[in-house]
């Protein structure tokens, strides 16, 4: 049986066709414009493929709540041309198959589980870190939702000794995209993450936000695994300083065997950059299984 994922971004959409062993028969990229010329191509791609059921994977904020009025929207996204568009009805309208729906990041983290190096976890975080910063998280087996969806980019943080720095978030200031985001990074130092490759500098910073935050999240979420991807964690020396500031922070407050084995605990995302549209494949199939379609 074959299925459709898009994984939806600000720049932009990936579609697919695939599989329920998440093989990736067909794939296009089209550009994220207006949804009037946006939309129309990605059903172009879609129709006649004798898919199944669609999951999208989709940049938000988002409202994922089923009882909602505006369920399938995108809601107070700043790409104004997107805001309040009802990305699943026009998809619905258009294809009459079942749709599954979530965040971004819960698609990446979905994708992770179900075929990368969380298939054997219940509790697990995946982040990522780039344009901005999000984080999914499943707990005791479920994708975590609620009165909207975890905004992990938004925590607080303590600013690092010495730094001045106001932060990149035009909401929240110092909050955890504020201060180490891609967009952070240049405006703090002036060039591009990957322009700053050689400035140690640069990654004992960016590591100490990094695990500060993670160190918030282990208390909070107590996940049993923590996945990092996008774009500045493609700077592979953050890995060691990341878990190496992440134990001292912690202080041994925690010492589980996870922590024991830190270098399996904090690692890289493992599907090649194909977590998010592998993971919007998943929604499609637990879509379709939802509908009481024999797959």
């Amino acid at each position: 049986m074959l299925y459709g994922g898009i994984e939806a971004g600000g720049t932009k959409m990936i579609c697919v066709v695939g599989n329920e062993n998440g093989e990736i028969l067909e794939r296009v990229t089209i550009p994220t414009k207006s949804p009037e010329e946006t939309i129309p191509a990605m059903i172009d791609f879609f129709k006649g493929k004798d898919i199944a059921s669609l999951g999208i994977a989709c940049f938000g904020p988002i409202d994922l709540n089923k009882e909602s009025k505006t369920y399938g929207f995108i809601t107070s996204t700043p790409k104004l041309e997107w805001r309040n568009y009802d990305i699943v009805g026009g998809f619905e309208k258009e294809l009459n198959i079942p749709i599954g729906f979530d965040t971004d990041v819960n698609g990446s983290l979905l994708g992770e589980i179900t075929w990368g190096c969380a298939r054997d976890k219940k509790n697990a975080l995946y982040i990522t870190i780039g344009t901005g910063i999000g984080g999914g998280v499943m707990t005791n087996g479920q994708l975590l939702h609620g009165m909207l969806h975890p905004e992990l980019g938004h925590i607080k943080l303590q600013p690092a000794e010495g730094d001045a720095y106001k932060g990149k978030c035009p909401y929240h200031g110092t909050c955890f995209e504020g201060m180490a985001s891609g967009p952070a990074i240049e405006d703090r130092w002036g060039k591009k993450a990957f322009d700053l490759a050689e400035n140690d500098e640069v990654w004992e910073l960016e590591s100490y936000y990094i695990a500060q935050a993670i160190c918030d999240f282990i208390v909070t979420l107590s996940p049993e695994i923590i996945i990092l991807g996008g774009g500045v964690m493609n700077q592979e020396q953050l890995f060691p300083l990341i878990r190496k500031k992440t134990l001292g922070q912690l202080s041994d407050y925690i010492n589980t065997k996870e922590l024991q084995d830190i270098d399996n605990y904090i690692v890289p995302a493992s599907l090649g950059g194909d977590q998010g549209i592998m993971g919007a494949v998943k929604l499609a199939i637990e879509a379709a299984k939802e509908a009481g379609i024999d797959i």
